[in-house]
């Protein structure tokens, strides 16, 4: 598991409480798009208030285009968000239900390619 977070105090943060239940990630104190040597092809990719879709594709594409998922925690309007993505992109998507908030949605995206 690969953890990317660009404060230092959060990265620490991280680091300890994880330490302290016994899960052992590498979390890595750095943007996104600086870690993407460091981290390799994860199977899936994870964000929660990070950015619009559109830049969540565009930053994940690099490992997308190598086979990952993402699976992306949205809000109320994230209808919104998946046809302003469609101007720029075009990927696979299902959308999953969100056990704890009726009105999230947990997008997964796949294939991006760019039009």
């Amino acid at each position: 598991m690969h953890l990317v977070e660009s404060n230092r105090k959060k990265a620490a943060f991280l680091v300890s409480a994880l330490n302290e239940v016994g899960v052992a990630p590498r979390v890595h104190a750095r943007r996104i798009e600086d870690a993407y040597d460091a981290i390799g092809t994860p199977d899936i990719v994870t964000a929660r208030a990070l950015a619009p879709l559109p830049l969540l594709i565009e930053l994940t594409e690099p490992w997308l285009t190598q086979g990952a998922r993402a699976l992306f925690h949205k809000g109320r309007d994230y209808r919104r968000e998946v046809e302003e993505s469609g101007n720029t992109w075009r990927f696979d998507l299902v959308e999953h239900e969100d056990k704890v908030d009726a009105a999230a949605i947990i997008l997964e995206v796949s294939n991006p390619l760019r039009r």
